[in-house]
């Protein structure tokens, strides 16, 4: 099948539409107080249903992977865990539209990560768009008494462990298979959360409520099959397809919508809105995480 160029781009942007609209969407599915279910529950079945899907599609991948690839992505599966984890309880204390522009930080987060892990110094402009991100950030995030929210503190640990995610796929991916390396990503993230969910079950006994595996609450099933199918499983599949049709810059500044469509749908759907300094701040992080991909004092250097 012959794709263009801009229909990649335009399949892409709508994947990113999808990722913002999972914003509102768990925060009010994970919101205990109005009925819905616990957070890990929530993410063992969202990532149990991905890998079920992908690992059915990819299976023949699968087959005779040395233990060294299931050890890098067991790693990079935890990193997708905490990611999500952080950001879905932190967003039980901030809003949608502040949590996916702070989550947007992790695209920020990984010039940094590469001088540690990857031992690639950012470009100038990397650099500036992490200090225009951070000002950003404290804009969004600190009221009048310069102190963060506990959900924006949450959502930002998560958006470093997405930068970690993100950084270690920069650097295993190139020695393993990149399907198979995601297939497990998403396993180890749902068995994680599973886990989680039985302990904190066990432990806490009455104080957690109980949500059967196979019959959640039926306003709950939406947002499982839009995480799940939709902004996990599909999105993965097109990502990987499409992204060789487009460029890196057009991928970066298409990824970098994200936020933008998180603070819309966090309108639509559940009526936030932001103070002004909030908008100036989700603006300067915007322009940080666009400085911080497009190609702006780096150096050519060989694929």
């Amino acid at each position: 099948m012959r794709i263009h160029s801009w229909q990649a781009d335009l399949i892409l942007l709508a994947v990113t539409a999808v990722w913002g609209a999972t914003f509102p969407m768990v925060k009010n599915a994970t919101n205990l107080a109005v009925g819905g279910v616990p957070t890990y529950w929530f993410l063992a079945v969202r990532f149990v249903m991905a890998t079920a899907l992908l690992g059915l599609v990819f299976r023949r991948r699968l087959r005779g992977l040395p233990a060294s690839t299931w050890w890098a992505g067991i790693l990079l599966g935890a990193f997708l865990f905490a990611g999500y984890a952080f950001q879905t309880f932190g967003l039980a204390y901030t809003t949608s539209a502040k949590a996916a522009f702070i989550t947007g930080l992790s695209m920020i987060v990984v010039p940094v990560l590469s001088v540690i892990w990857l031992r690639q110094p950012p470009s100038p402009g990397a650099w500036l768009g992490v200090v225009t991100a951070l000002a950003g950030l404290a804009l969004l995030s600190l009221d009048d008494s310069l102190v963060p929210s506990r959900g924006d503190l949450l959502v930002l640990m998560g958006a470093v462990a997405f930068g970690l995610q993100v950084a270690g796929v920069s650097r295993f991916a190139g020695r393993h298979d990149p399907i198979a390396l995601a297939v497990i990503q998403l396993g180890t993230s749902g068995v994680l959360a599973a886990a989680l969910h039985l302990w904190e079950r066990a432990s806490l006994g009455p104080g957690v409520p109980g949500v059967s595996w196979w019959a959640p609450p039926a306003w709950v099933v939406p947002a499982i099959v839009v995480c799940g199918l939709l902004a996990t499983a599909a999105a993965f599949l097109l990502q990987n397809l499409l992204q060789p049709y487009t460029t890196a810059t057009h991928a970066a500044l298409i990824y970098a919508a994200e936020p933008v469509w998180g603070a819309v749908f966090a309108y639509l759907l559940a009526g936030e809105v932001l103070e002004p300094r909030g908008y100036a701040g989700a603006a300067l992080m915007l322009a940080g995480m666009l400085l911080a991909e497009l190609p702006v004092g780096r150096r050519r250097q060989l694929a």
